[in-house]
């Protein structure tokens, strides 16, 4: 099976803000759901309020904690943000703003 590529709609990954260590384990997790294998907490958690196939990818910082939400689709993984993490829940702007870029990557 060939990997699929990743689509950058909104976010990156660079150091700083993030650690190269996280820069790091984020890429590696990514190339990891390039190549179709399915994660789990703690590293990846489904998010059905997004859409169907969304997902949170969490990067564990030195004393941050960031999020890369993710969809897989049948042609690409879609990266619709990357952001630091704050609370417990997923900002409501956040999950309305992932909503709007799927749609309009699908449309």
């Amino acid at each position: 099976m060939k990997d699929k590529p990743l689509v950058w709609l909104h976010g990156e990954m660079r150091t700083p803000p993030l650690s190269s260590a996280a820069r790091v384990e984020a890429g590696y997790l990514l190339r990891q759901i390039q190549s179709g294998l399915k994660l789990s907490l703690p590293h990846s958690r489904p998010m059905p309020a997004i859409g169907s196939g969304c997902h949170e990818l969490r990067v564990f910082d030195e004393s941050k904690t960031w999020r890369i939400v993710f969809c897989i689709e049948r042609d690409a993984i879609v990266i619709l943000d990357v952001f630091e993490k704050k609370s417990q829940k997923t900002p409501k702007q956040t999950i309305e703003n992932c909503k709007r870029r799927l749609q309009m990557y699908k449309s």
